[in-house]
């Protein structure tokens, strides 16, 4: 798959609820967006609009009011993401983002015994 442009973190917030599933309207985004957000209409508007044009969210053809859906999976968004900071913060190499978590604690021990055996798993060619 092409490589889109990444999703912003208002963005983000908006895939989330069309990740879940169905259709969206732009009303409904606003009001379940709106205490965590503060986003007027206009807002989830110009947000809405700049998700279709990269081709991380669309219109439903014939729908009115409008429906919006994501085209973006959120496994290649994340995918996307977690690319990003590698580049960004650890110059591509993932084993210095594992250390990071590892070093402040940001993984507990059911989540480092599952690393552990996807690690196994890749050395052994599975």
């Amino acid at each position: 798959m092409e490589e889109r442009t990444s999703v912003t973190e208002s963005e983000w917030k908006i895939m989330e609820l069309l990740w879940r599933g169905g259709t969206w309207t732009m009303p409904e985004i606003t009001r379940a967006l709106e205490e965590e957000t503060g986003w007027s209409k206009h807002t989830v508007i110009s947000l809405l609009k700049r998700m279709c044009q990269k081709g991380s969210a669309e219109v439903i053809p014939d729908t009115h009011p409008m429906q919006y859906r994501a085209l973006l999976p959120r496994k290649e968004a994340v995918r996307q993401e977690t690319r990003s900071v590698l580049r960004k913060a650890f110059g591509g190499r993932g084993a210095l983002l594992i250390q990071a978590l590892v070093e402040q604690e940001e993984l507990t021990q059911a989540e480092i015994d599952g690393l552990l055996r996807e690690l196994e798993q890749k050395k052994r060619g599975d």
